[in-house]
């Protein structure tokens, strides 16, 4: 009589879909494939991708739409390999992913040796948590890494599954599920304190983080700084976290030496800092103690003990950002801030600092890009010049709204982002920007693109340079080396790969092209021809 009790795979995947899983990304092999087919039959679709690494950045952009934890499947050995950039970069990232590797049995591993090696022992440096998958604790051992990944701060857990046991039928299994710790906030000394702190505060700033992403606080944090009224900056994984047209907004700080030259000098003068959910894995040395707890008041509100020494502060709280805010403004009058209008005065200058109305440039095309586009379009951005101009001019009204790899900086992630959204969101404008270096690295994801459908927009920067590098070349005073290479037609690879391609050289043409693209059947590249150069001073 036929056995119908579940495999080991289909625990592994029904406590997946339960997580609200529905999709999974990579390329499979044939260590993974009962994996596969019980990620389907679970109801999680499989997509195939063109490299592992592409596909977790896929898996990423679709959880920032659907707050499910990302799914990478990689088969054993180089599979397996090409993953590690993107788990690494889901680590710092704080994006919650289960990495799910196919591998040999443990008795085929004492005598067989082709593409066989310790997954778990690479990958236990670069994920929160690494498992083996057991057949009679499959379902524990699913439990255990979604709860882990999705525990602040959140991040990618590892799976490494036998061939036997994906396919080991297990019967009478009892399921456990962790239960979700109730938001907590502090009391007593610490949170009087803290309310006193904001009470007497004359010119207060607020730094607000990605902790604010994952713990449904946007609301209360936008209250708080309304009522108080205190100008906040993001991190540039929070754009968008509170609207960034709020008169108190001042962007996104930590990338951009020019934007930091202007929002540093506040951040002194401020007589109280708020770190609001802050962590600063995204920020740049620029930012490191930048302020003196011993004679400035810190009040520091984060998800897990400040362990990183990028800054301390005066008064720690490890708790929910939104209960804590509702304590601290309970009963506490608003007052004005800031007599002086610095804080107004500092958002000028940066408006003067990254103008819009640039004849053209790579300030003009995103500029352009902005205007042109509906307001609800979301966009990605790889890494690169390009990247640190756009986080400043790309104003967003929602959280994610632009999506980047902002503390490991992965080139040639944005293209796959940029598919991994226009499968989770059809119906909205997806735009990515890149550096014609980092298209480049993923250029044959370009087929998955036309696979998977739709019409994502994917433009390129094109000066046939490695823009960043080559101006910290000069001003090291260095010479040019390693950073040059050929102009290429990236909107004939555009047509080859299936799709549309235009090459711009002006701000009519780019808004031609964006507006053929969002009427387009399918995707298109745009290849934006800059001259070199163009960042000097703008960044």
């Amino acid at each position: 009589m036929q056995d119908l009790s579940p495999r080991a795979a289909d625990l592994l995947a029904q406590r997946l879909y339960e997580a609200g899983c529905r999709h999974a990304f990579g390329m499979p092999g044939g260590e993974v494939l009962t994996l596969v087919d019980a990620l389907e039959q679970a109801g999680i679709t499989f997509h195939l991708t063109k490299h592992e690494n592409a596909a977790g950045f896929m898996a990423e952009a679709v959880h920032h739409r659907d707050g499910a934890p990302a799914i990478l499947v990689a088969t054993l050995g180089p599979g397996a390999m090409n993953g590690i950039n993107v788990v690494a970069n889901a680590l710092q990232d704080r994006v919650p992913m289960i990495v799910l590797t196919g591998c040999v049995d443990a008795d085929e591993a004492l005598t067989y040796t082709h593409q066989v090696m310790d997954h778990a022992q690479v990958y236990r440096s670069i994920t929160k948590g690494t498992f083996k998958l057991t057949a009679q604790g499959a379902d524990i051992v699913a439990d255990k890494a979604v709860s882990l990944a999705n525990q602040p701060r959140p991040g990618p857990v590892h799976i490494d599954i036998p061939i036997s046991v994906a396919d080991m039928r297990v019967s009478s299994v009892k399921k456990r599920r962790l239960v979700k710790a109730a938001a907590v906030a502090p009391e007593g000394n610490c949170l009087e304190k803290a309310r006193r702190w904001v009470a007497d505060a004359e010119r207060p700033i607020a730094i607000v983080g990605l902790d604010v992403l994952y713990d449904g606080s946007r609301n209360v944090v936008q209250a708080f700084l309304e009522h108080f009224g205190i100008p906040f900056v993001t991190t540039y994984k929070a754009k968008g976290v509170v609207p960034e047209d709020h008169p108190l907004c001042l962007g996104g700080a930590g990338l951009s030496p020019l934007a930091d030259k202007h929002l540093l000098p506040l951040v002194e003068q401020a007589d109280l800092v708020l770190c609001l959910g802050y962590d600063p894995i995204e920020m740049r040395p620029g930012w490191r103690e930048v302020w003196d707890p011993e004679e400035k008041r810190v009040i520091d509100i984060s998800a897990v003990i400040n362990d990183h020494y990028m800054h301390q502060a005066s008064l720690n709280m490890v708790a929910d950002t939104g209960a804590t805010l509702e304590a601290m403004a309970k009963g506490n009058p608003a007052r004005d801030t800031w007599p002086g209008g610095e804080p107004a005065q500092v958002k000028a200058a940066l408006a003067e600092a990254f103008p819009t109305d640039e004849e053209w440039g790579p300030a003009a095309v995103i500029a352009e890009a902005r205007a042109t586009l509906p307001a609800e379009t979301l966009a990605t951005a790889d890494s690169g010049a390009h990247r640190i101009l756009l986080s400043q001019m790309w104003d967003c009204s929602e959280e994610r709204g632009l999506i980047q790899s902002s503390a490991l900086c992965t080139m040639g992630c944005a293209v796959p982002m940029a598919i991994g959204l226009k499968l989770a969101e059809p119906n909205r404008p997806i735009i990515s920007f890149s550096g014609d270096a980092g298209f480049l690295m993923v250029a044959g994801e370009l087929s998955t693109a036309a696979e998977m459908g739709g019409n994502p927009i994917f433009l390129v920067f094109v000066d046939a340079s490695l823009a960043l590098i080559e101006l910290k070349q000069r001003q090291r005073q260095m010479g040019n080396r390693g950073v040059d290479f050929d102009r290429h037609d990236f909107a004939a690879m555009g047509r080859a790969f299936g799709g549309n391609g235009h090459t711009v050289r002006n701000r009519e043409e780019l808004r031609t092209a964006l507006n053929e693209a969002m009427k387009a059947n399918s995707f298109t590249v745009i290849a934006a021809e800059i001259d070199r150069g163009g960042y000097d001073g703008r960044i």
